[in-house]
């Protein structure tokens, strides 16, 4: 079986070899990764810059989306404007440190954004992952990202690239939230399976208890495959269920990008943090 041997830097680059290899974290752990959530319009993404995440996730919408030929920018809904385009966002970004996650929310913005990276792929010589919410999930009522119009566009630039493909969610207080289900997950993994480059799968942490056996599965379908736990702010989980998803799940196939307090406290936990 032949080795497959990837650049330091090069945007399918697992992120925690990557941050290993250039002395940034100390074990294969994906705990060890800290995230900024949300580095959008200028203040933001000034403080992302100057903060000790490792990876910044933004999200893109087209201005103008409506008449077919606006700019992309720098905003998540039911934000439609921002004082930052995505170009002067990768300005910004491409002299610092820090991977990226760009986050879309419909493909009218996908392809100028493509452009846009294109123009600077050779400056950013680090962990690059492109999400999308291509399937309905738990709970979930936004519209999805068209799967294969999606894939067909990132990878027609960037057959590499890391994909991060997620399913809308929703979360409810004081009534019963439905986990990921087999048809979920199996309809992903047949997606997935046809791709070739690493792919992440962002989980909602308050979801995770209801979906173990399932998410299990998923992982266990190819070594290109990991998690990305996030929250939403409202959301309501126990530190334990990330405890429990910490002690199943392999360590190096799991990032946490979470909020605080939970955040603090779960570093703490598993002696990231005194």
């Amino acid at each position: 079986m032949t080795a497959i041997i990837i650049d330091i830097g090069a945007w399918s680059e697992n992120i925690l070899d990557y941050f290993l290899n250039t002395n940034q974290i100390k074990t294969k752990d994906g705990a060890e990764i800290i995230w900024y959530h949300a580095a959008n319009n200028k203040s933001q993404m000034k403080e992302a810059i100057q903060s000790a995440a490792h990876m910044l996730e933004a999200d893109i919408l087209l201005c103008g989306e409506e008449e077919g030929n606006g700019e992309p920018i720098m905003a998540h809904p039911p934000e439609t404007n921002s004082d930052n385009t995505l170009q002067e966002w990768l300005n910004e970004i491409v002299n610092t440190k820090k991977g990226i996650k760009l986050d879309f929310k419909s493909l009218a913005a996908v392809q100028p954004s493509m452009r846009l990276l294109e123009g600077i792929k050779l400056h950013l010589k680090r962990p690059v992952w492109i999400n999308a919410d291509i399937l309905p999930g738990p709970n979930g009522s936004n519209a999805v990202v068209d799967a294969k119009t999606f894939l067909d566009t990132v990878t027609s630039f960037f057959p590499d690239v890391t994909l991060s493909l997620g399913w809308t969610t929703g979360w409810h207080p004081h009534q019963c939230n439905k986990g990921y289900s087999w048809a979920m997950v199996k309809e992903m993994a047949e997606i997935c399976g046809a791709l070739t480059q690493p792919v992440t799968f962002p989980v909602r942490a308050s979801l995770l208890q209801q979906s173990k056996s399932e998410l299990l599965w998923l992982l266990q379908k190819s070594n290109r495959y990991s998690l990305t736990v996030w929250t939403g702010r409202q959301d309501e989980y126990f530190i334990e269920d990330l405890l429990y998803i910490r002690d199943t799940f392999d360590k190096s196939r799991v990032y946490y990008d979470i909020l605080e307090p939970q955040k603090s406290e779960f570093r703490k936990a598993i002696g990231l943090e005194a």
